[in-house]
């Protein structure tokens, strides 16, 4: 057992927003089956209950990308380290990432993403750091944004653990 930091972000706000922006992609996709992109680990409990708040067929894709490693800042070098498992040519994509730090994975993946010629691709995040945005990706459907501290909960984690908080707290002094 571990001591439960107090949250940021509580659990019944996440739980609020992601009603809304489930509401929001039923809306414009209607009449459209778009593939959930999941980008490993951290989106998983978020894309979950975003899915079940979406009130259209959604396909389900993953990809594990890293450019952390074990620390708490990016090393600005992307790996894919899991690919999708179906052609993405023609369909609608919406990529579900835990958190938009610096951006640099995200503008990787989309350009990697941009060459299996797709219909579209949105960007739905959970968390976004602006004051570290190195690059100029737009998100489409945002849950919130916080200040520059290192969170952890709600699918976010420090060295694979916190990621089952049902919420979003600060892991203050985190070994660098």
């Amino acid at each position: 057992m571990y001591d439960r930091p107090p949250y940021l972000i509580s659990q019944a706000r996440i739980a609020d927003r992601v009603r809304k922006i489930g509401a929001q992609i039923t809306q414009d996709y209607q009449g459209k089956h778009p593939i959930l992109l999941g980008v490993l680990k951290g989106c998983v409990i978020f894309m979950s209950d975003l899915a079940r708040a979406i009130d259209i067929p959604c396909e389900f894709e993953f990809m594990k990308v890293s450019s952390y490693g074990a620390g708490t800042k990016t090393s600005g070098v992307v790996e894919i380290q899991q690919d999708i498992s179906c052609d993405i040519k023609d369909r609608d994509i919406i990529i579900v990432e835990d958190i938009l730090d610096s951006g640099l994975t995200l503008q990787y993946l989309l350009e990697q993403l941009k060459l299996r010629n797709p219909a579209s691709i949105k960007i739905c995040a959970f968390l976004e750091k602006p004051t570290r945005r190195q690059t100029d990706v737009h998100i489409d459907y945002l849950g919130f944004q916080v200040e520059d501290v290192f969170v952890i909960g709600y699918g976010l984690d420090f060295d694979g653990k916190y990621r089952n908080l049902p919420y979003v707290a600060e892991l203050e002094n985190p070994p660098v």
